[in-house]
């Protein structure tokens, strides 16, 4: 499946700093006694506009991935799914919890990125969730998820090209990472169950 045009619109706009804003304010001067590494490290963990449009974007992503698993977690029928399923919501709510709380680090203009992106998503891909008849409810979710994730490697992998903040880029490796392993995972899955004969195991 294609981007959605949101997805497209949003790394085009990381990659070209669109969205950059207005700068982080700067904070009082220094003091002529504070060491050459504090002064570096602060400059490094400085967020950039692009920083906090990235952070906004990934909450609202990852809040829908969590929407995701949840509609379907009670009727996943395939063990492996599950399991996959489960770790993905643990890893997702943590990173959450993670960028909830940078973001009012981010400037004036965090709130309102976090804002604008909160709940955003598709929901066409969650009302077919919703209306999955049982015995598809496993393929719908790996088709669903597999999409979901990779438009957050997408996002990761520009973030990681023009972000400032390190610790954000450092955040948006692991998310690339680990969102292509898991589309990597569910694609290979699911030539797996459509090639085998018996079908995907039941618990």
């Amino acid at each position: 499946m294609p981007r959605t045009p949101l997805v497209s619109l949003l790394v085009a706009l990381l990659l070209t700093g669109g969205c950059a804003g207005p700068p982080t304010p700067a904070g009082p001067p220094a003091s002529p006694t504070a060491s050459a590494a504090a002064g570096d490290a602060a400059a490094a963990d400085e967020m950039s506009g692009i920083d906090v449009v990235f952070l906004g974007t990934m909450v609202g992503h990852s809040e829908r991935t969590l929407q995701i698993v949840r509609t379907a977690r009670d009727r996943v029928r395939d063990d492996t799914l599950r399991t996959l399923a489960a770790a993905i919501e643990a890893t997702e709510a943590d990173e959450l919890a993670d960028m909830r709380g940078w973001l009012p680090t981010g400037g004036p203009g965090a709130s309102a990125a976090a804002h604008h992106h909160e709940g955003h998503g598709d929901d066409a891909a969650l009302d077919r969730l919703r209306a999955a008849p049982d015995a598809d409810v496993d393929r719908v979710l790996r088709d669903v998820l597999a999409d979901h994730q990779r438009a957050a490697a997408d996002l990761a992998r520009a973030e990681v090209g023009v972000g400032r903040s390190e610790r954000v880029r450092d955040l948006a490796r692991r998310i690339e990472q680990s969102r292509t392993a898991e589309v990597e995972l569910l694609r290979g899955y699911g030539a797996q169950v459509s090639e085998a004969p018996g079908g995907p195991r039941s618990s």
